[in-house]
């Protein structure tokens, strides 16, 4: 899922837009104050949010909590069974960071398929769009 979200931020026909991958667990204030928008993409364990994307949200929140208000985001959620509650908890937590989504959440039960990842690449070329317009 991460290489077509990548393969659509990357679009030839989106230019000037720097596409960085971070890790949840190895990105930073200083990373996200560096971001002009966010591609977030975790795994739903036990109805909720990866613990790594968990500790993301934990260690940068306050550092950056009115710096990047209005800034857009996507979301993509992978799950076994259930991703409901994974996307609530980004939900709420970038509801308070001021972030914008720019398209619907990708959610993907089981096993990605040939749609979930038009999806994902949709999801990677809109938010890079929308830096650009």
């Amino acid at each position: 899922m991460l290489e077509a979200v990548l393969a659509g931020a990357g679009t030839d026909e989106i230019t000037g837009v720097d596409v960085v991958v971070r890790p949840a667990l190895a990105a930073t204030a200083v990373d996200v104050l560096a971001a002009d928008g966010f591609v977030l993409g975790t795994s739903a364990n036990i109805g909720y949010m990866s613990g790594a994307l968990k500790h993301f949200f934990d260690l940068v929140y306050y550092p950056t909590l009115s710096a990047k208000a209005g800034a857009p985001y996507g979301l993509y959620v992978h799950g076994n069974s259930d991703t409901v509650g994974a996307a609530r908890a980004v939900e709420s937590i970038v509801k308070g960071l001021g972030w914008r989504r720019v398209h619907d959440d990708v959610t993907v039960i089981d096993k990605p398929d040939k749609g979930d990842l038009e999806a994902c690449w949709d999801l990677g070329a809109t938010v890079a769009a929308t830096l650009v317009s």
